[in-house]
């Protein structure tokens, strides 16, 4: 076959092409001399003419019917004897990508692939060298926009080639392949160059010109193959794939035709081995066109269906399909199945599954794909195939009906609504032909049964035109009220829920909405087609990555994750961080919570993580990475992680500007849980805004260690008023120091004897003063009052202190200690008076439902009562009601100590992962 630049050039009549000096004008002219007189002035490329004028032509000089067709093609006008194609089974079909060709290495390792497949037959497509279409693509706009450079970028396009044909070919087979590319180029540029001097190429020419790439990497791939002593054909897909152009950047194949064009190059070329271009096709009318971006997968697909293959396999550079975006879920999996229903639902969603119509052709002869990774041999992929209702798995429950997720960003939700439009037939029409007439792309749709309202997404660089569009169309009917906005939403994303075993599942759709309302997203519009393939929702693009993560981590595909600040790294707060550090792996290994740490603050430093603190040296890394302590800065950074939806502050603290601050972390979203009394014993107008906010969100606050450490007192007192019961009294001691005290203040030891003993162990506060005032037990009562329906503040609680009043004032702690042996005599006398009467002394706390009152006071009891039976530092709580009125619910255990107030701050993370999702 000649190449167009050995041919004898035909001058164009038209005077403008005489007069030219350019060399490339013999070429153009040529290529037009049988379009109509006068075309040059109606522009080189423009409507006027067409590329089959240019077919045409060169069939008339006894050309290939190929456009500049590369000189490694055989005429398929060569007649040998009628072979037929074999179809079905015996064929295994691959797919390789510009990733897999994108080096001599890689295409050896895809020749390796290829050779080591034992089917008997094998189609192999391939996708040109990584970045070559780009490289193509830049050629054409270089040379319509006048730029010279597009010269160099083409010859950066042969040294590429060039090279990487170097190192993979040798011998005769690289000769020949250099030859070709010689020539491929030489033609380019000539076509280049005629697009340079118009200014403007069709889509055809374009196409002609991007299409080279997948020529080259197929020629290079075939001649790796035969080096191997593997017989072996490529197939320019031109001469077979033939498609119609549908408009929207999309073409329909033509299977009939394109079958019987494989046919009869199968009749020219019998291989059991062959290697076909991917991404490009040819129109009705034999002008080279393309399958569009990422249309080499839907190449694979049309080829496998016309050869009815056994099996495509799509190389790429992942190990499968993942359940979402690894990028925003860490914690993503490989997918092992998915229904072609379910991948058609994501690569519309944007997943990085597949081209969106690439499973249309093999649907209809059930011929599965996989998705395999190139660089993982050993890793099976996903296979993508139809899919029974017995299939992938026995189990029925929610992460079985779920496979993944698929989020589509950058986004705007367009409301049409208005009263006028209940009831009136049109008016659906009349939005979506303003919307169609300005060409833009609507994802999504949502309208309520009232038809009050139709919303719709759309891409946000498209919204403005609609938005315009919608405006002039009902202007009238706005100007009358029919319809009261055309309102418009910016900066939305979509969140799609795919699944094709949702279908008929309960719950679904409660447990997907459940999780997004506990990471406090909100959700603007809705949308389920009738198969229930999909949920999708529309939400703020600013909380799509934090619902991605609620909704995959809800369905169990990954852990609950937490993202966790400690505020106080104190006694109880290390305790804490040492707990955690304990039992992570535990958690994640058994019962799929993972708790992140993000972030450690004290009153003057504090440690901030993107991913999480080590554990194992926070103590270590608070000395090497402390920065100034910043309350606000701190829970902004916890919060504000969009890879982890759900937040949750810890206050370890007794600080009461730290528990000024829960309501405004509820009311972001963010859970609190704490030991810190003061925010439930505060003013009470603060309570019950707090209590209300709680109540009215799914923002949890948690507070069991307040009252009894990690005794379950606050759960007891709610699970009674919860059933129905009605509480009477609530007697307890509630303090593990002064409980210690008194269950050692007896015989002939005094009162300063046993309260420097409880210091010296650890019992007390640095001051003793703290817990012998009674305050601490006197917040506890109002804690459990309001809890149990009185609206009581703290001074409302008469408290006896065991503090003599002479030393209240006391400067210091040591001062305390030296004078209280002063004051032995007064408790003494108590004492024995007790002891006298079968009794013993016992600070309690009282709360007394019946009157609405509380107090704390030193009781006597006697010594069978339950109260005069404790030992150390054990807290006993007595609950009086309507079912246990005889014989009171009583819960005791130890009461104070960091071990056990911090394992019941544990408690209350693990029961708010339990209501975040986790399974208990």
């Amino acid at each position: 076959m000649r190449t167009l630049a050995a041919s004898n050039p035909l001058f164009c009549s038209s005077s403008l092409c005489r007069r030219s000096k350019d060399p490339s004008f013999p070429l153009v002219s040529r290529m037009f001399s049988q379009c109509q007189r006068g075309c040059w002035s109606r522009g080189l490329f423009g409507n006027a003419l067409r590329i089959g004028c240019v077919s045409e032509t060169l069939k008339k000089d006894g050309f290939n019917n190929h456009i500049f067709a590369s000189v490694a093609d055989v005429s398929l006008e060569q007649t040998i004897e009628k072979t037929h194609i074999p179809k079905g089974e015996m064929w295994s079909v691959h797919k390789f990508g510009g990733t897999c060709m994108g080096t001599s290495q890689r295409i050896q390792s895809v020749a390796d692939i290829v050779l080591s497949d034992p089917s008997e037959k094998k189609l192999v497509i391939v996708s040109a060298m990584s970045k070559v279409t780009d490289m193509m693509y830049n050629l054409v706009y270089k040379a319509q926009s006048r730029d010279d450079s597009y010269m160099s970028a083409i010859d950066d396009v042969f040294e590429k080639h060039m090279l990487t044909a170097k190192e993979l070919l040798d011998g005769e087979d690289l000769a020949r392949f250099l030859s070709h590319l010689h020539n491929d180029i030489s033609n380019l540029k000539a076509m280049l160059r005629a697009i340079y001097i118009a200014g403007h190429a069709t889509e055809s020419f374009s196409d002609f010109v991007v299409g080279h790439g997948e020529l080259w990497s197929a020629q290079m791939l075939s001649y790796a193959i035969k080096k191997s002593g593997r017989p072996c054909s490529w197939m320019d897909t031109r001469d077979v794939l033939i498609v119609n152009p549908t408009g929207s950047n999309q073409v329909d194949p033509d299977y009939m035709e394109s079958e019987k064009r494989l046919d009869k190059w199968f009749e020219q070329r019998p291989a059991d081995t062959i290697i076909a271009t991917g991404f490009i096709a040819s129109t009705p009318q034999n002008i080279p066109t393309t399958l569009k971006r990422d249309g080499s997968d839907f190449s694979a697909a049309i080829l496998g269906a016309l050869f009815r293959a056994r099996q495509v396999t799509i190389w790429t550079d992942v190990d499968g399909v993942f359940s979402a975006d690894p990028r925003k879920v860490s914690e993503a999996v490989i997918l092992r199945t998915l229904s072609y229903q379910e991948a058609w639902e994501m690569s519309y969603f944007g997943a990085n599954v597949l081209h969106p119509r690439t499973i249309i052709p093999v649907m209809k002869y059930n011929i599965p794909i996989v998705i395999r990774n190139i660089f993982n041999l050993s890793a099976p992929g996903t296979m993508i195939c139809q899919q029974h209702a017995s299939e992938n798995g026995d189990k029925s429950s929610l992460e079985s009906c779920v496979k993944a997720f698929a989020t589509i960003d950058k986004l705007a939700l367009v409301n049409v609504e208005g009263t006028g439009m209940a009831g009136v037939p049109g008016t659906a029409s009349a939005i979506f032909s303003a919307v169609k007439d300005v060409g833009a792309n609507v994802i999504m749709i949502s309208q309520a049964s009232s038809e009050h309202s139709v919303c719709f997404a759309v891409p946000e660089s498209e919204v403005g035109a609609v938005s315009a569009a919608l405006q002039a169309r009902f202007r009238q009917a706005l100007e009358a009220g029919r319809l009261s906005q055309v309102e418009v939403v910016h900066n939305c994303s979509i969140l799609a829920t795919v699944g094709q075993k949702m279908a008929s599942t309960p719950g679904v759709s409660a447990t997907l909405f459940d999780a997004l309302a506990k990471a406090n997203i909100n959700v603007r519009a809705i949308a389920q087609g009738c198969s229930e393939y999909n949920i999708t929702v529309v939400l703020k693009q600013e909380d799509c990555i934090r619902a991605l993560r609620a909704a995959h981590s809800r369905f169990y595909l990954s852990q609950t994750t937490l993202a966790v600040g400690i505020i106080g790294p104190g006694l109880i707060g290390g305790t804490l961080l040492d707990q955690l550090r304990d039992q992570a792996a535990v958690l994640k290994e058994k019962f799929n919570i993972d708790l992140r740490v993000m972030g450690i603050t004290g009153s003057r430093t504090m440690i901030l993580s993107d991913a999480g603190i080590d554990l194992t040296r926070w103590r270590e890394l608070q000395k090497e990475k402390a920065e100034q302590a910043d309350l606000d800065r701190f829970a902004q950074h916890v919060h504000e992680n969009h890879f982890f939806p759900n937040t949750v502050l810890v206050d370890c603290t007794a600080d009461t500007n730290v528990a000024n601050r829960y309501y405004d972390w509820l009311r972001k979203g963010i859970h609190v849980i704490t030991p810190n009394k003061k925010a439930n014993s505060g003013p009470l107008e603060r309570y019950l805004k707090l209590r209300t906010l709680q109540r009215l969100s799914y923002t949890h606050y948690f507070y069991e260690a307040t009252v009894g450490a990690g005794l379950p007192i606050i759960s007891t007192l709610r699970g009674l008023l919860e059933t129905g019961d009605k509480i009477l009294r609530i007697e307890g001691i509630f303090s593990g120091t002064l409980s210690y005290i008194f269950n050692n203040f007896e015989g002939t030891r005094s009162f300063s004897d046993v309260v420097a003993e409880a210091k010296e162990a650890g019992y007390t506060e640095p001051d003793p003063r703290d817990d012998l005032s009674g305050t601490d037990v006197a917040r506890k009562v109002i804690i459990l009052a309001r809890e149990s329906g009185l609206k009581l503040e703290l001074s409302d609680i008469p408290v006896r202190s065991l503090v003599p009043e002479p030393l209240r004032a006391c400067s210091s702690a040591e001062e305390f200690m030296q004078q209280l042996p002063s004051f032995d005599k007064d408790l003494a006398k108590e004492r024995n008076d007790a002891e006298a009467a079968g009794e013993v002394l016992r600070y309690v706390g009282v709360v007394d439902v019946t009157n609405e009152k509380g107090l704390v006071e030193l009781r006597r009891y006697k010594k069978e009562h339950p109260f005069a039976q404790l030992s150390g530092s054990d807290n006993i709580i007595a609950f009086t009601t309507s079912r246990y009125k005889n014989q009171p619910l009583i819960v005791r255990g130890p009461g104070a100590g960091a071990e056990v107030t911090a394992g019941g701050i544990f408690s209350d993370i693990l029961r708010l992962a339990s209501y975040l999702g986790a399974p208990s």
